[in-house]
């Protein structure tokens, strides 16, 4: 169907997006020299992945801290 193959081309740049932003939030949550605000590793990973695109932005925005 049209609508449908139309609908998965504007979906998929915005889940590659997401996986993207996610995939690099994890990466950069589980560095050893990475510090993060509250000391929760666990949170921010669960904060990353269930929070869906809101929740890498977050992480990346205020959950890193700097050395």
């Amino acid at each position: 169907d049209v609508m449908d193959s139309q609908l998965l081309l504007l979906l998929t740049p915005i889940i590659a997006i997401q996986i993207g932003l996610m995939v690099f939030a994890l990466w950069d949550l589980t560095r050893p020299d990475r510090k993060v605000r509250g000391d929760s590793r666990l949170m921010w990973g669960l904060i990353i992945v269930f929070i869906g695109m809101l929740g890498p932005i977050i992480y990346l925005a205020v959950g890193r801290e700097e050395r």
